[in-house]
């Protein structure tokens, strides 16, 4: 069988800049496509990290000082009320993103014994997953994330194959999810951990914007194990300070949950994966242990998701997401992602991302991402609303014309 190369793997954001081209923007440009915070970083990061600056003429451990790794047991046990082993059950990551890829690395070489070579994707999905899996020399395999199964894969779907099931070393799920902001409810990873611990592959859950939501906290795949009497067994959560700390520069994460993973994982990334500085680490125990800061960010972005509620409506498929800070908007009507991203660009000065950008199999108008756009709502008030503004105009006049 071939396997997919590195060709397969293709930023959204130079597939952007490719279509927009030479395009001019049709008023001062707003980007709303990287979901890079811009929120005001926590107060003292600079006096932290200067003091603990001596740490940067050694090399770190790569599973994180004790410290790092009891201040994140400590956010985990306030957060979800479960108590992990901070020495065993918890590893520093230079940034999630890193530990996602490694860990897909460490996922197949587990499954070695079983000839288990598949990787389950989310689709859309984050590019990580998917460079991970082709570096690995795993099979990639989609699942649709689709509005009718809540912008999540369907399980009871996956459930019935179990010759996928057979060979599969690990399944990737988002939640809140990237990009269209859904929540998996403690059902739906009680089913998916179950799957995972019946035919023994890793569940990776990406967690990255599980701070960020209007209303209810999301549940958390470690918490949903922990109520199933086995722990984090075959369960590994991934997050960082990125979204969190609106600290995306600061490159640092953790991964948590089963812990002869880990300790593999750890193997691996000891010869392979960038350690985190100790000034870093230091800074990042501190931030860990601060919520107030948090609060404040999340009341920033729902004053945002307020706006979005007022401006759009129920237009463009809108509704308010669960968590995350992403709007999913369905642009059919307006001839599909791409050539919406280009009228927005070229009429109003607002980009943003076509959704097949971050998908697969969506050339032909089948896949589940190809008639929608991504914003991310990562600006301040004042720019969100102004922009959202110039989106409901700019296709308010499309729906005219036609």
């Amino acid at each position: 069988m071939t396997r997919p190369g590195f060709d397969m793997i293709r930023s959204p954001f130079v597939r952007l800049s490719a279509l927009l081209g030479d395009i001019a923007p049709g008023a001062e440009p707003i980007d709303m496509t990287i979901g890079e915070p811009r929120h005001p970083m926590p107060a003292g990061v600079g006096d932290l990290i200067r003091a603990a600056a001596a740490g940067f003429a050694r090399y770190p451990a790569v599973a994180g000082t004790p410290d790092l790794r009891a201040a994140i047991a400590d956010w985990i046990a306030g957060r979800y009320g479960i108590h992990l082993d901070a020495d065993r059950e918890i590893i520093a990551l230079n940034g999630s993103r890193e530990g996602l890829f490694s860990a897909t690395l460490a996922a197949l070489d587990r499954g070695r014994r079983s000839a288990r070579d598949a990787v389950l994707i989310p689709d859309p999905f984050y590019q990580t997953y998917l460079a991970g899996a082709i570096a690995a020399g795993a099979e990639p395999v989609f699942l649709a994330a689709r509005r009718e199964s809540g912008f999540l894969p369907d399980l009871d779907e996956l459930a019935a194959n179990e010759v996928l099931l057979a060979r599969t070393a690990a399944l990737f799920l988002c939640s809140p999810s990237n990009p269209q902001g859904a929540v998996a409810e403690a059902a739906y990873l009680t089913k998916a951990i179950d799957l995972a611990r019946r035919h023994d592959f890793l569940l990776f859950a990406d967690e990255c914007y599980s701070e960020i939501y209007s209303h209810e906290a999301p549940v958390g795949a470690l918490e949903v194990a922990a109520g199933s009497g086995d722990g984090p067994a075959n369960v590994v959560v991934f997050n960082s300070l990125s979204k969190r700390s609106s600290l995306p520069g600061l490159r640092s994460g953790f991964a948590a949950g089963d812990g002869d993973f880990l300790a593999r994982l750890t193997g691996f990334r000891n010869v392979a994966a960038p350690q985190v500085p100790l000034p870093i680490q230091h800074v990042s125990a501190a931030i860990w242990r601060d919520e107030a800061h948090v609060e404040a960010n999340r009341r920033l972005y729902s004053a945002k998701f307020d706006t979005a509620d007022a401006l759009l409506g129920d237009r463009y498929g809108y509704r308010r997401p669960a968590g995350g800070f992403f709007l999913w908007l369905e642009m059919s009507q307006f001839g599909g992602g791409e050539r919406a991203a280009v009228t927005l660009w070229q009429q109003s000065g607002v980009k943003v991302l076509p959704g097949s950008y971050l998908a697969v199999h969506d050339e032909d108008g089948t896949g589940p991402a190809y008639g929608y756009v991504r914003l991310a709502l990562v600006h301040d008030l004042e720019t969100t609303a102004t922009a959202l503004q110039r989106l409901v105009d700019q296709l308010g006049r499309q729906v005219v014309d036609q």
